[in-house]
C-alpha cells in the first residue's frame, strides 16, 4: 500500500492518523521520484510499523528510541551497515522535512550515531574469468534474452531496473554512435552507447521485433528483476560459477572492478557509472591497496631528473 496516500493502515497495520500524519509522510515522499521513491517509502514504512508495533507515535519519540532501532537493525535483523546506514537517511531525512514543514521543532534523528559504513563495498563482484564464463554462457543459451541482459548489466553497467525498463523504441543513433536511451535513478535520461558486442547482443533479443520491451521473460512479458535473478543464477550455474548468491547488482559492481582493474581513469569510471560522489565508485576499487599502483612512484619518477 502507498504510505502517501489516504487509508487506515500501513503494510497491514492499523495506524491512526494522530500517530502517522499522512501529509508529513506525503510532503517527504515527494521530494523523490521513480524507483528513489518507492525503495525510500519502503525503508520509511519499516520505520513506521516498528514504532506502531511498539505503541509509539513517530512524531513523538525521542532519540533514545530512534537509537533503539538501530540497534533492532543491527541486534535482530542482523542488517549490514550500508544497509542501516541507508535505512537511517530516510528516517533521518524524514524528521528533517518535518522540522522544515513546522510539523516538528527538533528531530530526534539529529544526533543518532550511525554504524561505520566499511570503504570497500560489501558486494561480491565476479573476477575476469568468472564474467568471461557468464558472458560465454549467455551468448551460448537458447534464450536471446540472456546475452542481452548479461551484456547490459556487466557491460553497460545499468542498474536492473534501468536495463528491464528499457524499451526498444529507446535504440537510436546519435553522431554516429549507436546509443540507448536510459531512463536512470531521479527520472534522470542518459544515452549510453553501445559496443557492438553489446549492440548485437541486442539485436538478438529484440529479434524482429518493433516495439515493446528490449528483454522478455519466456511467457513473452517484460522481464523484471526477480526474472532477471532467476536467469543470472541459472546461467552461474551453467558457467560453473558457485557464488552464495548471485543477484544483478553483482553485475554492475563487476562492471566497475574490470574497469578499474583495467587502468580507466578513476573519473572517467564514475561517469560511465553515473555515480554523483566519487567516493562510491572509490568503494569498488579492488586494487587500491596494490603497491605498485601508489601514487608515491609516480612522483618520484616525474621528479627523477631533480633528485
Amino acid at each position: 500500500m502507498d504510505i502517501s496516500q489516504p487509508g487506515p493502515a500501513v503494510s497491514g497495520v492499523v495506524v491512526t492518523t494522530s500517530r502517522i500524519p499522512r501529509i508529513a509522510v506525503a510532503a517527504y515522499l515527494a521530494r523523490f521520484k521513480g524507483q528513489s521513491r518507492i525503495h525510500t517509502e519502503s525503508n520509511l514504512r519499516g520505520y513506521l510499523v516498528w514504532c506502531d508495533q511498539r505503541g509509539l507515535d513517530p512524531l513523538a519519540v525521542s532519540r533514545p528510541h530512534v537509537e533503539l532501532y538501530i540497534r533492532w537493525l543491527q541486534e535482530v535483523r542482523r542488517y549490514r551497515p550500508s544497509t542501516v546506514s541507508r535505512r537511517m537517511s530516510v528516517v533521518a531525512g524524514f524528521y528533517r522535512t518535518c522540522v522544515i514543514d513546522g510539523v516538528l521543532e527538533h528531530s530526534p534523528a539529529e544526533y543518532v550515531r550511525r554504524p561505520h559504513v566499511p570503504a570497500e563495498s560489501p558486494t561480491l563482484g565476479l573476477t575476469h574469468l568468472q564474467f568471461e564464463a557468464v558472458l560465454t554462457a549467455g551468448r551460448q543459451s537458447p534464450n536471446r534474452c540472456d546475452f542481452a541482459l548479461v551484456s547490459m548489466l556487466g557491460l553497460l553497467g545499468l542498474r536492473i531496473f534501468e536495463a528491464t525498463g528499457s524499451d526498444i523504441e529507446d535504440l537510436g543513433e546519435e553522431h554516429g554512435h549507436r546509443v540507448l536511451r536510459v531512463h536512470g535513478k531521479g527520472d534522470k535520461i542518459v544515452l549510453v552507447p553501445l559496443p557492438p558486442a553489446v549492440g548485437r547482443a541486442i539485436e538478438r533479443a529484440i529479434d524482429d521485433r518493433t516495439a515493446g520491451p528490449i528483454l522478455l521473460t519466456s511467457r513473452g512479458t517484460r522481464m523484471d528483476r526477480h526474472c532477471a535473478t532467476r536467469r543470472l543464477r541459472r546461467l552461474a550455474e551453467q558457467a560453473g560459477i558457485k557464488l552464495p548468491r548471485m543477484h544483478p547488482h553483482m553485475l554492475r559492481h563487476t562492471f566497475v572492478t574490470t574497469m578499474l582493474d583495467a587502468g580507466v581513469d578513476l573519473r572517467d569510471v564514475q561517469i560511465a557509472a553515473r555515480h554523483a560522489d566519487p567516493r562510491t565508485t572509490m568503494r569498488y576499487d579492488r586494487a587500491r591497496k596494490n603497491l605498485d599502483r601508489h601514487p608515491n612512484y609516480i612522483l618520484a619518477a616525474y621528479m627523477a631528473s631533480a633528485t
